[in-house]
Protein backbone atom coordinates (compact mmCIF):
# COMPACT_ATOMS: atom_id res chain seq x y z
CA UNK A 1 0.00 0.00 0.00
CA UNK A 2 2.47 2.30 0.95
CA UNK A 3 4.68 1.77 -2.66
CA UNK A 4 1.50 3.58 -3.98
CA UNK A 5 2.50 7.85 -3.85
CA UNK A 6 -1.07 7.72 -3.45
CA UNK A 7 -1.61 5.20 -0.86
CA UNK A 8 1.47 6.98 0.87
CA UNK A 9 -0.16 10.62 0.66
CA UNK A 10 -3.22 9.72 2.30
CA UNK A 11 -1.81 7.17 5.12
CA UNK A 12 0.21 11.11 5.79
CA UNK A 13 -2.92 13.16 5.53
CA UNK A 14 -5.11 10.79 7.46
CA UNK A 15 -1.89 10.36 10.08
CA UNK A 16 -1.51 14.09 10.28
CA UNK A 17 -4.73 14.69 11.10
CA UNK A 18 -5.29 11.86 13.93
CA UNK A 19 -2.23 13.69 15.25
CA UNK A 20 -3.44 16.92 15.28
CA UNK A 21 -6.94 15.67 16.67
CA UNK A 22 -5.45 14.07 20.01
CA UNK A 23 -2.70 16.71 20.64
CA UNK A 24 -5.46 20.19 19.68
CA UNK A 25 -5.47 21.33 23.29
CA UNK A 26 -1.37 21.93 22.80
CA UNK A 27 -1.20 23.15 19.17
CA UNK A 28 -3.72 25.45 19.20
CA UNK A 29 -2.35 29.11 20.54
CA UNK A 30 -5.80 30.14 21.44
CA UNK A 31 -9.07 29.37 23.17
CA UNK A 32 -11.17 28.32 20.20
CA UNK A 33 -13.98 30.71 21.65
CA UNK A 34 -11.74 33.24 22.68
CA UNK A 35 -11.61 36.69 21.83
CA UNK A 36 -7.94 37.19 21.23
CA UNK A 37 -7.46 39.66 18.51
CA UNK A 38 -9.19 42.41 16.32
CA UNK A 39 -11.89 41.54 14.34
CA UNK A 40 -11.55 40.22 10.84
CA UNK A 41 -7.81 40.14 10.51
CA UNK A 42 -6.35 38.81 7.87
CA UNK A 43 -3.50 35.99 8.20
CA UNK A 44 -0.80 37.50 10.45
CA UNK A 45 2.45 36.11 12.79
CA UNK A 46 0.02 35.87 15.74
CA UNK A 47 -2.80 34.74 14.07
CA UNK A 48 -1.89 32.31 11.35
CA UNK A 49 -5.40 31.97 9.81
CA UNK A 50 -6.39 35.02 10.69
CA UNK A 51 -10.09 36.00 13.31
CA UNK A 52 -13.13 36.01 12.39
CA UNK A 53 -15.94 38.37 13.13
CA UNK A 54 -15.68 38.16 16.70
CA UNK A 55 -11.69 38.44 17.24
CA UNK A 56 -11.34 34.74 17.50
CA UNK A 57 -8.61 32.68 15.92
CA UNK A 58 -9.61 30.41 13.44
CA UNK A 59 -6.31 28.76 13.59
CA UNK A 60 -7.14 27.36 16.73
CA UNK A 61 -11.10 26.75 15.60
CA UNK A 62 -9.89 24.42 12.91
CA UNK A 63 -7.31 22.68 15.25
CA UNK A 64 -10.09 21.97 17.42
CA UNK A 65 -12.70 21.46 14.78
CA UNK A 66 -10.22 18.47 13.74
CA UNK A 67 -10.88 16.79 17.01
CA UNK A 68 -14.58 17.06 16.73
CA UNK A 69 -14.78 16.03 13.38
CA UNK A 70 -12.26 12.91 13.67
CA UNK A 71 -14.10 12.21 16.84
CA UNK A 72 -17.53 12.27 15.40
CA UNK A 73 -16.00 9.93 12.83
CA UNK A 74 -14.17 7.70 14.56
CA UNK A 75 -17.26 6.73 17.01
CA UNK A 76 -19.44 6.12 13.89
CA UNK A 77 -16.63 3.83 11.94
CA UNK A 78 -16.71 1.62 15.24
CA UNK A 79 -20.57 1.18 15.22
CA UNK A 80 -20.27 1.12 11.17
CA UNK A 81 -18.12 -2.05 12.09
CA UNK A 82 -19.91 -3.30 14.80
CA UNK A 83 -23.25 -3.57 12.97
CA UNK A 84 -22.19 -3.76 9.99
CA UNK A 85 -20.01 -6.71 10.47
CA UNK A 86 -22.69 -8.86 12.72
CA UNK A 87 -25.16 -8.28 10.02
CA UNK A 88 -22.84 -9.32 7.42
CA UNK A 89 -21.34 -12.26 9.24
CA UNK A 90 -24.46 -13.76 9.87
CA UNK A 91 -26.32 -13.20 6.93
CA UNK A 92 -23.17 -14.74 4.77
CA UNK A 93 -23.22 -18.03 7.50
CA UNK A 94 -26.54 -18.50 8.06
CA UNK A 95 -28.21 -18.43 4.71
CA UNK A 96 -31.69 -19.33 3.86
CA UNK A 97 -34.32 -17.03 5.79
CA UNK A 98 -32.11 -15.40 7.83
CA UNK A 99 -29.59 -13.89 5.00
CA UNK A 100 -33.41 -12.96 3.37
CA UNK A 101 -34.49 -10.93 6.33
CA UNK A 102 -31.20 -9.62 7.24
CA UNK A 103 -30.36 -8.44 3.20
CA UNK A 104 -34.15 -6.57 3.73
CA UNK A 105 -33.11 -5.18 6.81
CA UNK A 106 -30.18 -3.66 5.31
CA UNK A 107 -31.86 -2.53 1.88
CA UNK A 108 -34.52 -0.64 4.52
CA UNK A 109 -31.68 1.14 5.81
CA UNK A 110 -29.69 1.56 3.16
CA UNK A 111 -32.30 3.54 1.18
CA UNK A 112 -32.56 6.09 4.05
CA UNK A 113 -30.84 9.73 3.56
CA UNK A 114 -28.92 10.00 5.82
CA UNK A 115 -28.01 13.40 5.95
CA UNK A 116 -32.13 14.85 5.62
CA UNK A 117 -32.68 11.88 8.21
CA UNK A 118 -30.12 13.65 10.52
CA UNK A 119 -31.91 17.14 10.03
CA UNK A 120 -35.44 15.52 11.51
CA UNK A 121 -33.78 14.60 14.36
CA UNK A 122 -31.57 17.63 15.18
CA UNK A 123 -35.15 19.41 14.51
CA UNK A 124 -36.81 17.22 17.37
CA UNK A 125 -34.74 16.27 19.39
CA UNK A 126 -31.91 19.28 19.54
CA UNK A 127 -28.68 20.01 17.66
CA UNK A 128 -25.86 17.42 19.79
CA UNK A 129 -22.69 15.27 18.80
CA UNK A 130 -24.11 11.98 20.56
CA UNK A 131 -27.57 12.09 18.27
CA UNK A 132 -25.67 12.83 15.52
CA UNK A 133 -23.38 9.74 15.88
CA UNK A 134 -26.39 7.98 16.49
CA UNK A 135 -28.21 8.91 13.41
CA UNK A 136 -25.41 8.44 11.49
CA UNK A 137 -23.74 5.23 13.17
CA UNK A 138 -27.41 3.39 12.58
CA UNK A 139 -27.26 5.01 8.90
CA UNK A 140 -24.04 4.17 7.54
CA UNK A 141 -23.72 0.08 7.95
CA UNK A 142 -25.30 -1.40 4.93
CA UNK A 143 -22.78 -1.15 2.43
CA UNK A 144 -20.02 -2.45 4.93
CA UNK A 145 -22.51 -5.21 6.01
CA UNK A 146 -22.77 -6.48 2.20
CA UNK A 147 -19.50 -6.47 1.84
CA UNK A 148 -18.66 -8.57 4.61
CA UNK A 149 -22.02 -11.01 3.83
CA UNK A 150 -20.17 -11.51 0.25
CA UNK A 151 -16.52 -12.39 2.11
CA UNK A 152 -18.75 -14.85 4.22
CA UNK A 153 -20.04 -16.37 1.52
CA UNK A 154 -16.65 -17.11 -0.42
CA UNK A 155 -15.00 -17.99 2.57
CA UNK A 156 -16.95 -20.52 4.21
CA UNK A 157 -16.58 -22.69 1.18
CA UNK A 158 -12.70 -22.63 1.80
CA UNK A 159 -10.86 -26.08 2.99
CA UNK A 160 -9.94 -24.31 6.58
CA UNK A 161 -13.11 -23.28 7.31
CA UNK A 162 -14.30 -27.39 6.68
CA UNK A 163 -11.75 -28.12 8.55
CA UNK A 164 -12.55 -26.20 11.76
CA UNK A 165 -15.93 -27.61 11.39
CA UNK A 166 -14.84 -31.52 11.23
CA UNK A 167 -12.97 -30.67 14.37
CA UNK A 168 -16.12 -29.77 16.12
CA UNK A 169 -16.17 -26.11 16.11
CA UNK A 170 -19.69 -24.53 16.52
CA UNK A 171 -20.63 -22.07 14.42
CA UNK A 172 -20.13 -19.05 16.17
CA UNK A 173 -16.38 -19.92 16.64
CA UNK A 174 -16.07 -20.69 13.47
CA UNK A 175 -17.43 -16.86 12.50
CA UNK A 176 -15.23 -15.23 15.00
CA UNK A 177 -12.21 -17.17 14.76
CA UNK A 178 -11.73 -18.62 11.44
CA UNK A 179 -13.76 -16.69 8.88
CA UNK A 180 -14.35 -12.90 10.42
CA UNK A 181 -10.42 -12.23 10.35
CA UNK A 182 -10.06 -12.88 6.55
CA UNK A 183 -13.62 -10.94 5.75
CA UNK A 184 -13.07 -7.72 7.97
CA UNK A 185 -9.62 -6.17 6.15
CA UNK A 186 -11.86 -5.42 2.61
CA UNK A 187 -14.33 -4.25 5.13
CA UNK A 188 -11.48 -1.73 6.81
CA UNK A 189 -10.55 -0.51 3.52
CA UNK A 190 -14.01 0.32 2.74
CA UNK A 191 -14.50 2.32 6.06
CA UNK A 192 -12.37 4.79 5.20
CA UNK A 193 -14.46 5.81 2.60
CA UNK A 194 -17.43 6.02 5.07
CA UNK A 195 -15.82 7.86 6.95
CA UNK A 196 -15.29 10.35 4.45
CA UNK A 197 -18.96 10.66 3.94
CA UNK A 198 -19.49 10.76 7.56
CA UNK A 199 -17.16 13.89 7.87
CA UNK A 200 -19.06 15.76 4.70
CA UNK A 201 -22.03 15.27 6.41
CA UNK A 202 -21.01 16.38 9.62
CA UNK A 203 -19.57 19.04 8.34
CA UNK A 204 -22.58 20.22 5.62
CA UNK A 205 -25.00 19.89 8.62
CA UNK A 206 -22.60 22.20 10.62
CA UNK A 207 -22.80 25.14 7.59
CA UNK A 208 -26.03 24.61 8.23
CA UNK A 209 -26.53 25.83 11.35
CA UNK A 210 -27.06 22.66 12.57
CA UNK A 211 -24.37 21.29 14.34
CA UNK A 212 -23.51 21.63 18.21
CA UNK A 213 -22.93 25.26 19.31
CA UNK A 214 -21.22 24.30 21.89
CA UNK A 215 -18.63 21.83 19.67
CA UNK A 216 -16.09 23.87 17.42
CA UNK A 217 -15.94 22.22 14.11
CA UNK A 218 -15.31 22.61 10.87
CA UNK A 219 -18.94 23.13 9.85
CA UNK A 220 -19.63 25.54 13.03
CA UNK A 221 -16.77 27.84 11.08
CA UNK A 222 -17.93 27.45 7.66
CA UNK A 223 -21.41 28.62 9.15
CA UNK A 224 -19.66 31.27 10.68
CA UNK A 225 -17.93 32.91 7.05
CA UNK A 226 -21.04 32.86 5.36
CA UNK A 227 -21.81 36.17 5.59
CA UNK A 228 -18.11 37.37 5.06
CA UNK A 229 -17.08 35.69 1.96
CA UNK A 230 -16.18 38.59 -0.04
CA UNK A 231 -14.31 40.46 3.18
CA UNK A 232 -12.56 37.79 4.37
CA UNK A 233 -11.53 35.42 2.00
CA UNK A 234 -9.61 33.07 5.24
CA UNK A 235 -12.48 32.22 6.93
CA UNK A 236 -14.09 30.24 4.15
CA UNK A 237 -10.80 28.85 3.26
CA UNK A 238 -9.51 27.53 6.19
CA UNK A 239 -12.32 24.75 6.94
CA UNK A 240 -12.94 24.15 3.27
CA UNK A 241 -9.32 23.32 3.06
CA UNK A 242 -9.45 20.95 6.39
CA UNK A 243 -12.61 19.21 4.85
CA UNK A 244 -10.71 18.50 1.95
CA UNK A 245 -7.86 17.20 3.21
CA UNK A 246 -9.66 15.01 5.77
CA UNK A 247 -11.83 13.89 3.13
CA UNK A 248 -8.91 13.36 0.32
CA UNK A 249 -6.78 11.71 2.61
CA UNK A 250 -9.39 9.06 3.90
CA UNK A 251 -10.33 8.30 0.32
CA UNK A 252 -7.15 7.45 -0.57
CA UNK A 253 -6.34 5.52 1.84
CA UNK A 254 -9.35 3.36 1.30
CA UNK A 255 -8.78 3.48 -2.24
CA UNK A 256 -4.80 2.05 -1.94
CA UNK A 257 -6.19 -0.46 0.76
CA UNK A 258 -8.45 -1.65 -1.39
CA UNK A 259 -5.72 -1.98 -4.72
CA UNK A 260 -3.62 -3.69 -1.99
CA UNK A 261 -6.45 -6.15 -0.93
CA UNK A 262 -7.51 -6.72 -4.26
CA UNK A 263 -4.00 -7.66 -5.45
CA UNK A 264 -3.36 -10.41 -3.21
CA UNK A 265 -7.08 -12.30 -3.92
Amino acid sequence: MLSSPSGLLGAALTTTLVVVAILAPVLAPYDPFGIDGPVLHPPSGAHLLGTDALGRDVFSGVIHGTRTSLLIAGVVGVLVLLIGSFVGAVSGYAGRWADDVLMRFTEAFQVLPRFFLAIVVIAFFGPGIDRLIIVLGCTSWPMLARLVRAEVLSLKQREFVAAAQAHGASGVRVVVREILPNALPPAIALLGLILAQVILIEAGLGFLGLGDPNAMSWGYLANEAQRFLRVAWWLPMSPGLAILLAVLGLNLLGDALTDALGGRR
